[in-house]
Parts: structure tokens; sequence; C-alpha cells
């Protein structure tokens, strides 16, 4: 495709556990000037880049690559706004991982111990820990079948999903469409296969990231994760707060736990209050810039 003229924008490739993002700072100005509109997403002016921008960028073989592109923007009533792509150009709500990484840059820069976070699934808060870790507070989970979102109403603690060795899953939102389906053994399971079938069931009408989970013991999960709109991730902060949160509904798990994923360990623990507590270490990869056009 072709535009007016080439851009250079500056990035970061971030990472949590190995999910990767690509991070972009539009809080100052906008990332691209007057001239270059049709890189642009016409529907959020001029702070995030076109659906086909953000797929290109997302490509392993052409562009960066990433699970999720993150931008920065201006708040009114949040220290900072993120705002959250998919690989394939879809806006998603919530990314834990991306908002630990993306956070550890605004604490860094403000050198304050904690910020507020604006999103479009609602308000967080992020704290940089004694030990370096990252630590969101990603809110309480959302258990109506409304607000998952499911296609009718029913027990979202038991929906009638199944694939080849998995059934019964466990549903909720974490800012995002969450299923967690229980098995035996990890490693028996075609995750890529059935994550990919399962995204788009019917029942899920905005398609939802698929957890894999398999419990431990008490205080120790293991998780796999396929994505909405990025497919199979190393690691999904928000799906191993809702793994937490589905396990404990159904009585497998204590409060506080290890999740065990294929990139490594993140401590999820929900309060009283319901709030579900992310914890674990961020990593710059490299920096750069984007030449657009």
């Amino acid at each position: 495709m072709a535009y007016m003229q080439a851009m250079q924008i500056p990035f970061l490739k971030m990472h949590g556990l190995g999910n990767d993002f690509v991070v972009l700072d539009a809080r100052a100005e906008p990332l691209l000037d007057a001239r270059a509109e049709p890189l642009l997403d016409a529907r959020q002016e001029s702070r995030v880049l076109a659906p086909e921008i953000i797929r290109w960028v997302g490509d392993r073989h052409r562009g960066v690559g990433f699970d999720q592109l993150i931008t920065l923007e201006p708040a009114t009533d949040a220290d900072v706004f993120f705002r959250f792509h998919n690989s394939d150009g879809t806006e998603a709500g919530a990314c834990g991982n991306g908002t630990r990484c993306a956070a550890s840059l605004v604490l860094a820069e403000t050198g304050r111990s904690s910020i507020s976070i604006r999103t479009i699934a609602g308000m967080l808060g992020a704290e940089r820990m004694a030990d370096g870790t990252i630590r969101v507070d990603m809110g309480p989970p959302r258990l109506g079948w409304a607000e998952v979102p499911l296609a009718r109403e029913m027990d979202t603690l038991h929906v009638p999903m199944a694939a080849d060795g998995v059934s019964d899953a466990a549903c909720c939102s974490m800012g995002n469409p969450h299923a967690n389906f229980f098995v035996a053994d990890l490693d028996a399971l075609d995750v890529f296969r059935i994550g990919r079938e399962l995204e788009h069931h019917a029942l899920l009408p905005e398609r939802a990231n698929i957890g894999f989970v398999q419990v431990l013991a008490r205080d120790h999960i293991r998780l796999v994760v396929w994505e909405r709109g990025a497919g199979y991730t190393l690691a999904c902060g928000s799906g191993a707060c809702a793994a937490l949160v589905n396990a404990r509904r159904r009585g497998l798990v204590e409060a506080r736990c290890t999740v065990t994923l294929p990139g490594g360990d993140l401590v999820i623990e929900q309060r009283e209050d319901g709030h579900v507590l992310m914890s674990g270490p961020v990593a710059t990869s490299f920096k750069g810039e984007l030449t657009l056009g």
C-alpha cells in the first residue's frame, strides 16, 4: 500500500514472561501529522494507527511482531490512558501483562511508586513492588452472562461448550471475555486446534480468550491460553486472573496462587473485596522506529 510519505514513529518492544508488546507513546502529540491521515484510525482521531497498519506491525515476518500493541494516550481522570490492540487489528478491552509492562515505563518516568490507569474496560492501578516486579489491580471480575458476554442467559460457572477433550467451561470477564476449561493433563491437549475452534464458539458473540487450566495444588495452577485475536501466547495476564477466579468459584484453589504459564510464573491474588491483583516481571527487549509509508 502506498502513502503520501514515510513517517518514523519511535516504539519500545517489551514482554512479560514472553507475552510481547509494541508500545507507542501518543500522550504529548499525535503519532503522525495531518499529511499521513490514511495511516490513522479515523474513529480514534490521530492517536491510533489504522487496523491494516496494526496488522502489518504485528506480523512477525514483515513487521515487528507482537501479541498486543499498546498506545499511551492522555487521560483526564487518571495518570495515563492505555489502549490495546491485538495483532489482528481488533481492539482489546484489557491486557494484564501489557498493563504491567507499560505501567513500568510510567512508574520509572514519574519516579512514583504507584499510578492510576484508564482503559476502555475501566480504571486500573499499578505499583512497583520491593522486589522490582510490577503489580496491577485488575479490578473485580464480571460474572454475569451479559457481562462476559455470552449469547444467552445461563450459569457462567458451567457453560455448555465442548471440543475434543474439554467441556464444561467456566466464564468471566476481566475487562475482556475468558472461558476456562479444567483438565487433568494439559500436555494431552492440542491447544492450537481446540483454542482456535472454541474462540469462535456460538455462545461467545464477541469471541473469548480460551484458557486450559490444570490444578497442581491449592496454591498452584498451570495455564495455557489461546488469546482472542492473537492466538497461542507464552503468557496472558488477564487469562491468569480469570483462571484463578474461576478455579476459586469451583472451590479448587485458595485466594492466592502461583500461575505457571509457558513463559513463566505470575502471582495472582483475589482480595476479600473481589479485586484481582497480578504480580510479575517485565522486560524491555529493544527500541526502534516504525517506518510507515
